[in-house]
């Protein structure tokens, strides 16, 4: 009787793949690449050393927790380079035969990245948010779960239209990136019937944000440059640059709301918030890291948890295997948003709510009541596959 107790507690071992010594072993990596910046605004939003470093060891704890039950060893290699070294750096983590790579740069050295690796790596985007890259500069390789610009801005200009504010006022910046989210904005406010009244352009004049726009300064400048505008019912800010947006609430010459760049924010998460399960996330993240989570970390956490969710579910650690997966029917993902969330099988674009924020609370969720669509409504925000011009992901 007791060798049969014991063959069975084996046979239940291994089934598990606690007793298999070939456990199945899943290599990531986060490639993350830092560039010179201006101090913030605000000292809330310094950069922390840990940024998107401090959600990438969660979502590998979390992988671990039930991948470990399958006999599965998932592991995460963090590199943080520079953009000279970038190349280098994915080079390093190929060598080592690590082809799952989260991957946290800016477009054009994304594009980069993905071109020298070819099909020897499947990189996961958690920082990049231009739309090209979901349009004609989509690459197969690569899988966007950090949203895009058009998405972000497809949020907004649902809730206006939802609180009936159809008459914006676009204040653009004078940076390439500014101009192209007021382009972005003003897709939007075309897309869902919206009418740009006044169209303005404010000048980045340089210099140390925090000391050079002081609240004085601000007081005297925003209310000046707003003046004279058509009447409007809200004000969108299109700041790439983190230049004026933050300044605009209460500062615009006709009391109006603020939304975009400052005042009422689109995210992909934030730390007030606490609905569908996120207040556990945000303890967990909280003792692991010592400080509130960013939208990075929670991208880099998506990205890996996307990975790990796929291997689970297929059972290899093969990057073909697991971008099939990621793209079919079958595969979702909770994200604490209220909704599963899943992958667009024509550009690579992850399907997600996004949160609209104050800072201090989640004010409201986009896709907005009403706003339907044959597939998901999901898709109302964002590129919609007729609008996608990406050709990489046909079969």
């Amino acid at each position: 009787m007791m060798r049969i107790r014991v063959g069975l507690a084996v046979v239940l071992l291994c089934f598990l793949g606690l007793g298999d010594a070939r456990a199945l072993e899943i290599r990531t990596g986060l490639l993350r690449v830092d560039y010179p910046s201006l101090l913030p605004i605000s000292r809330f939003d310094e950069r922390p050393d840990d940024l998107g470093l401090a959600g990438a060891v969660l979502a590998n704890e979390d992988n671990q927790t039930t991948g470990g039950f399958l006999g599965m060893e998932f592991s995460v290699e963090e590199v943080v380079t520079t953009q000279e070294d970038a190349a280098a750096a994915l080079d390093g983590l190929i060598a080592k035969g690590i082809g799952l790579v989260v991957v946290m740069a800016k477009a054009d050295d994304l594009l980069s990245l993905a071109d020298r690796v070819g099909d020897d790596a499947l990189l996961l985007n958690a920082l990049a948010r231009d739309t090209a890259l979901r349009d004609d500069q989509c690459r197969s390789n690569i899988l966007h779960v950090a949203p895009s610009q058009a998405m972000m801005a497809d949020a907004v200009a649902q809730f206006a239209l939802w609180k009936q504010w159809r008459r914006w006022f676009l204040i653009s910046g004078s940076n390439p990136e500014d101009r192209a989210l007021g382009e972005v904005y003003r897709r939007s406010a075309t897309k869902f019937g919206a009418r740009i009244v006044e169209d303005r352009e404010f000048e980045d004049t340089g210099g140390s944000r925090r000391t050079d726009t002081g609240h004085v300064l601000v007081q005297r400048q925003i209310p000046t440059f707003t003046q004279d505008a058509a009447e409007h019912d809200v004000v969108i800010a299109a700041d790439a640059s983190d230049v004026f947006g933050l300044f605009l609430p209460f500062h615009t010459w006709e009391p109006r709301p603020v939304m975009g760049s400052g005042g009422l924010r689109p995210v992909t998460f934030h730390a007030a918030h606490e609905a569908w399960g996120a207040t556990q996330f945000q303890r967990r993240f909280e003792r692991l890291a010592t400080r509130y989570v960013r939208e990075e970390d929670y991208q880099a956490w998506l990205a890996l948890r996307v990975i790990g969710e796929a291997v689970i579910r297929t059972n290899s650690n093969d990057p073909a295997v697991l971008r099939d997966y990621m793209l079919s029917e079958a595969f979702e993902l909770a994200a604490f948003k209220g909704r599963p969330v899943n992958f667009r099988d024509w550009n690579g674009q992850l399907r997600q709510p996004i949160l609209l924020t104050d800072s201090k609370i989640t004010v409201s969720v986009s896709p907005q009541e009403g706003y339907l669509h044959q597939r998901s409504t999901l898709d109302t925000l964002g590129l919609d596959q007729p609008e996608s011009a990406c050709t990489a992901f046909q079969q």
